[in-house]
């Protein structure tokens, strides 16, 4: 079994803190990226964050850059984000993605939507007063 699960969602108030947690089950992290990804109510789904496992590079979509945070736990075989200073529009399923990587990419934190090789169930993430 090749599986991803995250955990850490919920609800939260603006201003307030989360941290997202995808660990792998059946596999490890050592030559994927891994992508955060959200898709709120009635928009499409959007790349959050991406890092690549091998290097540790990192990437952000423009909107959540100086808020949130990607990082990866060798030992524990999993990758957090770190959600500060939360806005109402972060509201959304956020989905932790996985994909396999090859000779130079292992160093690039290259994520996109449809070539992800695993997905996670995803975790809601309502921020609201």
């Amino acid at each position: 079994q090749l599986q991803l699960v995250e955990s850490g969602g919920g609800l939260v108030q603006p201003g307030g803190s989360l941290r997202l947690s995808c660990a792998a089950s059946g596999f490890t992290f050592d030559y994927y990226a891994i992508g955060w990804f959200r898709q709120a109510p009635g928009k499409e789904r959007e790349g959050v964050s991406c890092i690549s496992y091998f290097s540790g590079s990192t990437t952000y979509t423009d909107s959540v850059k100086g808020r949130f945070t990607i990082s990866r736990d060798n030992a524990k075989n999993t990758v957090y984000l770190q959600m500060d200073s939360l806005k109402p529009e972060d509201t959304a399923v956020y989905y932790c993605a996985a994909d396999r990587k090859y000779n130079s990419d292992l160093f690039r934190p290259i994520c996109t939507s449809n070539g992800m090789d695993y997905w996670g169930k995803g975790t809601l993430v309502t921020v609201s007063s």
